[in-house]
């Protein structure tokens, strides 16, 4: 309807904003910096994203968060007013165990990550070792090949807060074998922020273990091709479905790739002035429409 236009809704018609949500039937919505930051829903998303399941719409939470499992992501909805069930979330944790599930792994996986991976892992029946601290020994470089599990057969990178020296020291020393798998969740370089701390996301360690592996990561998470063969099996319409992001590299190419229509809300990474520039340089990949925040919506139909 407003194909790569930028085009801010708060400026459209009520006829117009009728039509644009008449278009879809599908909503999939990023979770962190569109519905909310850390753990404070950000204000009128709740209430936007159950107006949408009120008008028939399906809804799909798509996050590339690992650090939870999908039950755990539909209970923090839940508690923050959304109405969500866990076969509504498709988080990254959830994939990967999905993909090695679906290709028959058997082996264990080295997990640079946190505990939603690895619950993920254990509910379908792969065996993982690397979670929690690997603190850094004065003599960390006499590590050995004892130190090593013979069993692993793959290395899946997610955001892990206790990374150290030795993790990526193993993860490198496991990918030396070319029949080691490499999958990591995601490449997002920071998470969105609530403050003037930054805090790297996923992307800063699996760029530093392919630097250090000289591998290349078969990344699942947005906007790569996994999530997007995963979103087909359930047949709806690329064309009426709304794709709604924080960030344009992520969220809103992967609503390009897969033909949706997409809703930048400028709550999380991508700025008004990162926006500005896309507007100047016409640099794909650039979002249908945008609004400050995801409830405005609202305001738009009530208006």
């Amino acid at each position: 309807m407003f194909k790569s236009a930028i085009f801010n809704l708060q400026e459209a018609s009520r006829d117009q904003v009728q039509e644009f949500l008449n278009s879809f039937d599908t909503v999939l919505s990023d979770c962190d910096g569109v519905l909310w930051i850390n753990n404070n829903a950000i204000p009128g998303s709740a209430e936007a994203m159950n107006y949408f399941r009120k008008l028939g719409k399906k809804i799909f939470y798509v996050t590339n968060n690992s650090t939870k499992t999908r039950s755990e992501f539909a209970i923090k909805a839940q508690q923050l007013g959304f109405i969500a069930e866990p076969e509504e979330i498709l988080s990254t944790a959830y994939l990967v165990a999905h993909y090695l599930k679906g290709i028959g792994f058997r082996k264990k996986v080295y997990l640079i990550g946190s505990s939603g991976i690895a619950d993920e892992l254990k509910a379908v029946g792969i065996r993982h070792i690397g979670i929690g601290p690997d603190n850094v020994k004065p003599d960390f470089k006499s590590m050995t090949t004892a130190e090593l599990d013979p069993e692993v057969g793959a290395v899946v990178v997610g955001f892990d807060e206790h990374v150290s020296y030795p993790k990526f020291m193993k993860a490198a020393s496991y990918l030396a074998n070319e029949e080691c798998l490499f999958v990591a969740t995601n490449t997002d370089e920071r998470f969105p922020k609530s403050s003037s701390i930054i805090i790297p996301g996923t992307g800063t360690l699996v760029r530093a273990v392919e630097t250090c592996s000289e591998r290349k990561a078969l990344v699942l998470g947005k906007p790569n091709d996994y999530v997007r063969k995963f979103l087909e099996s359930f047949g709806f319409d690329p064309t009426r479905t709304l794709m709604i992001g924080d960030r344009c590299n992520t969220d809103i190419e992967f609503g390009i790739r897969c033909g949706f229509q997409t809703l930048l809300v400028k709550t999380g990474v991508t700025s008004e002035k990162d926006l500005e520039r896309m507007r100047i340089e016409r640099r794909p990949p650039v979002p249908d429409v945008i609004l400050p925040k995801l409830g405005d919506i609202l305001n738009l139909t009530s208006s």
